[in-house]
């Protein structure tokens, strides 16, 4: 099932994840989908900021400032207040900007820091940090599964055409299916597949899905400078470069994956944040045993996490902030071009979705699951459940009837 890299207690995030999805909840899952979103959370952000720390420090010289920021505007209005070099099509992509703010989802939440140096009394943007939201992870998480769900029905199809073609006495690959019948065969090897998941019989996904980019660095530096920052990352402890992917097209930039050893008892010095606690709090765990349990959380957590970095110059960054290749245009065209949209797909993303908003909520228990795989819902019904999660009152004009 899903591995999501970047956290601790990644084996039984991925059993929480797996039972869910054939509805085998467990009573002490309400606790245990807490505090592995919330430590985790809490984790990350403060591995990231030390991670990040050292290697700008290493890049630039300590101390590399930093800001924090919220939301995307805060990056994107950063990124073209100090331009390090200009040309005719940088020129363009800022005053576009400037001109049309409205259209570069400058609203969209941002976790993560600036790093910036100063350059003749100027704040000159030099790369950032970012952990994935929740909702991003759930969303991301829930798309792995339905991909490799659509899989699993495609190869369910292919059996069926292939049976059709023996009982017909020919080759699979001479077998003439008119679009209907292909149709057919695809929904009936979705509806084994779904009762497949009902009877809780395991589906041959094959591997673990695994989620490599909740904790990211992006590094703005020429092509020459690549080889300076590989000497960088060589010199900060318990790091290692795993692998390194190139893209060249209409994005251009370098993906470098690495393992980290976070110091842990470093970590567990930074107090747990407000929101966790207050989270925990309403769920009656008191301060002081909340502290003691992301403790122990930590030390008995996997050594290592992954972090992702994208290396890009600057120009390539301004496109894919507000460019040729937008991030958030990039997001919504997966979104909107997913390939399998059924009402399967559709209760994976709630069931996900469910999920890590039930971390964020005011419930202590988790009681009967009210997503299951092989049901149908229409979007309203989502809704609803959200709204009463976080006690917000119905959306009706007239009182319920006596």
């Amino acid at each position: 099932m899903i591995r999501i890299n970047g956290y601790l207690h990644r084996d039984e995030f991925c059993d929480v994840i797996r039972r869910w999805m054939y509805n085998q909840p467990h009573p002490s899952d309400a606790r245990t989908i807490t505090h592995l979103i919330h430590f985790n959370t809490n984790y990350t952000a403060r591995y990231l900021k030390i991670f990040s720390d050292e290697l700008f420090g290493l890049l630039y010289g300590p101390p590399c400032a930093c800001r924090p920021a919220l939301y995307k505007r805060d990056l994107k209005d950063f990124i073209v207040c100090n331009p390090p070099q200009m040309n005719p099509r940088i020129e363009d992509l800022i005053c576009q900007y400037r001109l049309y703010p409205e259209r570069y989802f400058r609203e969209t939440p941002f976790e993560g820091q600036l790093y910036y140096v100063l350059q003749q009394q100027r704040e000159v943007f030099v790369g950032g940090n970012r952990h994935k939201r929740v909702r991003r992870l759930a969303e991301k998480s829930a798309r792995r599964l339905i991909d490799h769900i659509f899989e699993v029905i495609k190869r369910r199809a292919d059996e069926l055409a292939t049976a059709r073609a023996n009982r017909l006495g020919i080759e699979r690959k001479y077998l003439i299916t008119k679009p209907e019948d292909m149709q057919a065969e695809f929904y009936r090897a979705e509806e084994r597949v779904v009762e497949d998941i009902r009877r809780k019989r395991p589906l041959d996904i094959g591997r673990d899905l695994a989620i490599n980019d909740v904790a990211g660095v992006k590094v703005i530096l020429e092509d020459s400078q690549y080889k300076r920052l590989l000497a960088c990352i060589d010199k900060i402890d318990s790091c290692r470069v795993l692998e390194e992917e190139r893209h060249v097209g209409k994005y251009n930039a370098i993906n470098l994956l690495l393992s980290y050893s976070p110091p842990k008892e470093e970590i567990l010095g930074q107090p747990l944040c407000a929101r966790t606690l207050d989270v925990l709090t309403r769920r009656g765990l008191e301060p002081r045993r909340a502290h003691e349990e992301f403790a122990r959380f930590v030390r008995q957590g996997e050594d290592e996490v992954f972090i992702e970095i994208i290396v890009s110059n600057y120009q390539e960054m301004l496109e894919s902030e507000i460019g040729r290749c937008m991030h958030e245009e990039r997001v919504s065209d997966q979104r909107w071009k997913q390939e399998y949209r059924g009402d399967l797909a559709k209760n994976v993303e709630y069931l996900m979705l469910f999920m890590f908003n039930f971390a964020l909520s005011p419930r202590r228990e988790v009681g009967e699951l009210p997503i299951k795989l092989w049901h149908r819902y229409l979007p309203d019904t989502f809704d609803d459940l959200i709204r009463k999660m976080f006690d917000i009152p119905p959306l009706r004009l007239l009182d319920d009837p006596p």
